[in-house]
């Protein structure tokens, strides 16, 4: 009997172990992006002069030589836009849906009070023009197929260095199957944190143990800084490259190997990627 209950305790391991075992990106892609650090949402100002997700933050940034975040999402009439939030109320005032308007009806509007404007994600590339890595998330929405296909084929004429990630495993899953070839990632953060934000006890356990892996195999974990479930330590035990967000000093160089941070002025490398791969 207990020979009988020792296989099955090996085998729910094993399977635990195969649920949260990561992708192995290569070591040239690691060398791009570990030990750098990422300005979140280009190099913007805490009062938002230089507003978030901007064509001045993202040109700041690669002048600095900084690599950068951004986040994509789809308008209405299906054009890639660059664009945080669900709703522009917080950043454009206004009470809308970024899906809800056609691209026309976002460009009449104003990032933070200041001239800029919402960018296509095409116009942010062609200022970026390869100078510096990007780390591309794709937003969770109701329709993340196109938005998918269409941040591929843009980035496919992109002639600079990219990685993409998303809080929804099933987007970084999408680009394991349709270009393995990206280095990918998952946004994680603790299960209580996904309660706050409306999803079921189920599914917060779900991701913030990193047990999506087996769909995604991500090549790293970008995790909210603070604390992490043993599952993810044990995935990043097992090859998953350690990321920060959201960084707001140099403490976190200490324990990862990809920082995104905001607000403040790091060094561009903090330590050689090919001593961390």
């Amino acid at each position: 009997m207990l020979i009988y209950i020792a296989i099955a305790a090996a085998a729910i391991f094993l399977l635990y172990i195969f649920a949260l075992a990561p992708g192995h990106a290569t070591r040239a892609q690691k060398e791009i992006f570990v030990g750098r650090n990422f300005a979140h949402r280009g190099l913007y100002e805490e009062d938002q002069s230089i507003p978030e997700n901007s064509l001045a933050a993202f040109e700041r940034a690669a002048k600095a030589g900084y690599g950068m975040e951004l986040d994509v999402q789809l308008s209405r009439d299906g054009q890639v836009v660059v664009f945080h939030d669900d709703t522009l109320n917080r950043v454009c005032g206004v009470d809308s849906r970024v899906d809800a308007l056609d691209y026309a009806g976002l460009r009449e509007l104003r990032l933070c009070g200041t001239e800029e404007r919402i960018p296509l994600f095409t116009e942010v590339l062609k200022v970026v023009d390869g100078r510096t890595p990007l780390i591309v998330e794709l937003k969770n929405g109701p329709r993340n197929r196109e938005l998918c296909e269409k941040t591929l084929a843009i980035l496919k004429e992109y002639h600079g260095d990219y990685c993409i990630e998303s809080f929804q495993p099933f987007i970084t899953a999408w680009f394991r199957f349709h270009a393995p070839g990206i280095m990918r990632g998952f946004l994680s953060q603790m299960p209580e944190v996904y309660l706050k934000g409306g999803l079921s006890k189920a599914a917060g356990a779900l991701l913030g143990r990193s047990l999506f892996n087996f769909a995604a195999r991500p090549d790293f974990i970008a995790h909210q800084i603070g604390k992490k479930t043993v599952s993810t330590r044990i995935a990043e035990a097992l090859g998953a490259v350690k990321t920060a967000w959201t960084s707001h000093d140099e403490s976190a160089e200490k324990e990862y190997d990809i920082v995104i941070f905001e607000y403040y002025r790091p060094k561009i490398r903090f330590k050689e990627a090919i001593s961390r791969c």
